[in-house]
Order: C-alpha cells, then structure tokens, then sequence
C-alpha cells in the first residue's frame, strides 16, 4: 500500500493519494480534479473512495465533481449532512481497500463531523493516521469555526480533548501523524512547518498533548489567543456542503482571453475587480491598470484573496505575466471559492501601453530611506501593515500598526489627503496594501522594498522590541 501526501504551500494544506492492488483513495481532495485522475492512471487504478476529514473552512474541496468522474463514494464521519450524495461513515467503521483497509475514526472537536483515518496496509500493520484538523504537528484544530447555538467552543474543546485523549494518543507511538495542514494555515494557532511527525514525538513536543493536562487546562490552552477567522471561512464551508459550479465550467469561463479595449470596457464597470497577479517587481516597474488590485500569484494568494474580497461572488478580471499560468490563476482563485472569473488581459501590461492606455503605479523606497525619513520625522503617515502578533513582536519606532487582513474594516481611519508609507516583513503584503490604498483614492502612497526584514538590516536601531503583556497573549 502507497500512501502519498500532497503538499499545496499556498494553502498550506495536505491531501492525501493512497493505492493499494488497482484501489485508490483520496482523502480531502482539492477543487481540482485533474491531478488525482492523472494519479489514479498511472497506476493502473481506480478511484474507489473520497474520504473528508471534515467540511473544510479554508478551501472549497473537490468531491463532488471528482465523484461524478469516477463513481467513487465520498464518505464523511458521523454528523455530516449535504446536499450531494455521501456515505456517513461510523466510529470504527472499516472500508477495504485493495489489499490493505481504511479506518475510520470518529474525532470531534475541530468540527463535529471530524474524524481521523488509520491505515492498515496488506501486512496488517497501522503505519499512518490521517488526522485532519484534530492534531497537527505542534498543535490542534481551532475549536471556534463550528459554533452553534447550543454548542460553545468550550464545548467542542471538550469534545477535542476526549477524541485526542481517547481515540489518538492510544495509538500505537511510532505511527506516523499525517495531518490537513501546516504552518501558515488560519486553522490553527503554532503550527509547524513539518508536516509528518511520530506520535511519540508529538506527545513530546506539542503543548496539547501533555501528558498530565487536564481538560480544564486543555480547554483554557487552546481558547486563547485565538484570532477571528478569516471572513471567508463560512462560506467556504458553505460552499463544501453544497453542489457548486463544477470545476471544468469555472475554468473555461475565467480563461477567457480579453483584448485590451474589451477588459477596459469591463475593468470600469461598479461590479468589477481586478487583480494583478504578477510579480512585485513587475507590477511595481511596470504600472498596471487603474484601480487594480495587487495579489502576486507567487505569494499566499488564495488565503489573501480570501481575506480581502468580501463578496465571494465577487466578478474578478485579472493580469498574468505568463499566459501559461492563466490556468493556474483561475484554479488557485476557485480553492477559495471564486468562481466569478471572467477573464484575463491577453498580451498583458504590454499589450495594454501598446494600445495607449493609462497604467497606475506605486511608489517605493528603499528600507534605507525609510529609516532614514522616520528619523528625521519627514514621513507623514507611516505605516505597518503586518499581523499585530509581528508588530508587537517587533517594530520600528513611531511606527503605527494597519494590519492588512483589517484593511476593509479599517480603512476609514485612513486620512486620503496624506502621504502614507507602508512597509510589512519582506514587500508582499505591504504592496498588496499600497495597491487597495491607491484604489481606494490615496494618490500619494508609497511601499518600502524590502520590508521589515531591509529595515532591520539597514539601521538595528530604529527597532524596538516590545513584550506583550499577558492579557493581550
């Protein structure tokens, strides 16, 4: 039996391909489908199963579509309901699998429909558990997304305290941990930026698997601190117990090429957003079209799509600099949801100057006339856009925190007959941030390349560091 983990850093998730004797599973497979048919083919396989760990609330997960594809089962724990056809499994339920089995096990907490998947492979040994968002490598799934009226994230606290107590940490110590996600995901709070571990180690290494934690400690552990999830996060759950616009339609609809009049056309209407998907240097050297939207595609791209674009129905043009990534593009915006695609500026930038239209651009300075200017106090409205978790870390002195991921609840603090300087830790959200303030209406804003991380190396000095006191931990 093969099992094989699939790494997608934008999302910073796993899935998870396994294959036993021309039998294969899936398990919390992407919106796209593609890769797990080309898997399956391969070896010479048929995709029997799509196992969920849970509804997913930072992606859009593709189930449904890869079901009709193959006639798989999708199979989900206990609690789970959909609008599409699924197999409930229950607590210890086995399912064959060529010459090996999946088990699976029923682990609330997270979500009330969590469960965790065992393998067992042809020798009848358990070299892995799947454990979705109840464990991950150096923490556990945040206990706040599946609130109700009649259940608190005390509650299902609890509930992950007792599936982890009870149903993992009785494993066997030299099973392997494969979890959903790893460091930079919103689904928990101290991930690692490993994703496998022993369970032995984990009970060695991660806070909420003390051995001598009660569920109080638990429960005050892994309710504090916690930040509002991204706004997305509902709908994308939403969106996972539903039957959405199939994969194939999203992606023949936002590949669309459009000259460069046709997109002017378009990128004026009220109803349209676009986003420049190129990189910082590009879009900083060469301008893009008025009122655009930076969010490099090299970056954390569909989380901070997710983040900003408030309307998840969002009708969205973009700028490529490659029209072979024109499909890459369309896929990474569908993983959050955004189906809404309309097409792609052909030619791009280039095409656009060459047909005489106006580009935008931002201003920049480096991280030495930066420091440089808030020494002098020449800089009128500096700003850090990063997390408020880094800014009390560390930061520039006299420097204010504008966090990105508030900047649409924030922005009307935002004075826009004042120059603003915007700076984060290495230049990609700072641009992201300078991009909304110039469509926004502020003329006179300006990113500092290089971030955080250029500050610091420039002059230690203007840094200080601040401790947070205990109330804000």
């Amino acid at each position: 039996m093969k099992v094989e983990q699939l790494f997608t850093g934008c999302l910073a998730e796993m899935a998870y391909y396994i294959v036993s004797n021309g039998e294969a599973a899936i398990v919390d497979p992407l919106r796209e489908t593609e890769p797990y048919l080309k898997m399956a083919a391969a070896d010479g396989a048929k995709i029997k199963y799509i196992f969920l760990t849970h509804f997913h609330a930072d992606f859009v997960s593709g189930q449904y579509d890869l079901a009709q594809k193959t006639g798989a089962k999708i199979i989900f724990g206990p609690n789970a309901t959909a609008a599409y056809d699924i197999y409930v499994g229950k607590d210890g339920e086995e399912f064959p699998l060529g010459d090996g089995k999946i088990t699976l096990i029923h682990t609330p907490g997270h979500t009330m429909e969590s469960s965790s998947y065992l393998i067992t492979d042809e020798n009848g040994n358990t070299p892995c558990v799947l454990t979705g968002d109840c464990l991950f490598i150096g923490d556990v799934g945040r206990p706040d997304l599946a609130v109700k009226s009649d259940l608190t994230q005390a509650d299902l606290a609890g509930h992950l305290y007792d599936s982890l107590r009870n149903k993992i940490m009785t494993l066997p110590d030299d099973i392997i941990v494969y979890p959903n996600h790893g460091a930079g995901s919103a689904c928990g709070k101290n991930m690692s930026s490993e994703t496998f571990d022993t369970l032995a180690n984990q009970k060695k290494t991660n806070y909420a698997l003390r051995a001598d934690m009660t569920k109080e400690e638990f429960i005050k552990e892994v309710t504090t601190g916690l930040k509002t999830p991204p706004q997305y996060f509902p709908n994308n759950v939403r969106m996972n117990k539903s039957i959405n616009t199939s994969i194939d339609e999203v992606l023949r609809k936002g590949m669309t090429p459009l000259d460069p009049a046709t997109f002017k056309e378009m990128s004026e209407q009220k109803d349209i957003l676009v986003i420049d998907t190129r990189s910082k240097e590009e879009y900083t050297e060469e301008g893009t079209v008025p009122g655009a939207w930076f969010i490099g595609v090299d970056g954390s791209f569909a989380p901070w799509v997710g983040a900003l674009v408030t309307d998840i129905n969002q009708k969205i043009l973009f700028i490529v600099s490659d029209e072979s990534r024109v499909q890459e593009v369309v896929t990474r915006f569908s993983r959050v949801g955004y189906d809404n695609t309309q097409g792609y500026l052909a030619g791009g930038i280039k095409n656009w100057k060459a047909q005489g239209f106006e580009v935008d651009k931002i201003g920049s300075m480096s991280a030495k006339e930066f420091v440089e200017g808030v020494k002098a106090g020449k800089l009128e409205k500096p700003l850090d856009v990063r997390k408020d978790t880094e800014y009390l870390s560390e930061h520039v002195v006299g420097v204010a925190n504008f966090p990105l991921d508030a900047i649409n609840t924030n922005f009307a603090e935002i004075d826009a007959s004042k120059a603003h300087y915007v700076h984060c830790a290495s230049g990609y959200r700072s641009l992201i941030a300078a991009s909304i303030f110039k469509a926004n209406g502020v003329e006179n804003i300006t990113d500092v390349r290089g971030g955080f991380k250029a500050i610091k190396e420039v002059d230690g000095a203007a840094i200080t560091e601040y401790v947070c006191p205990s109330t804000l931990l």
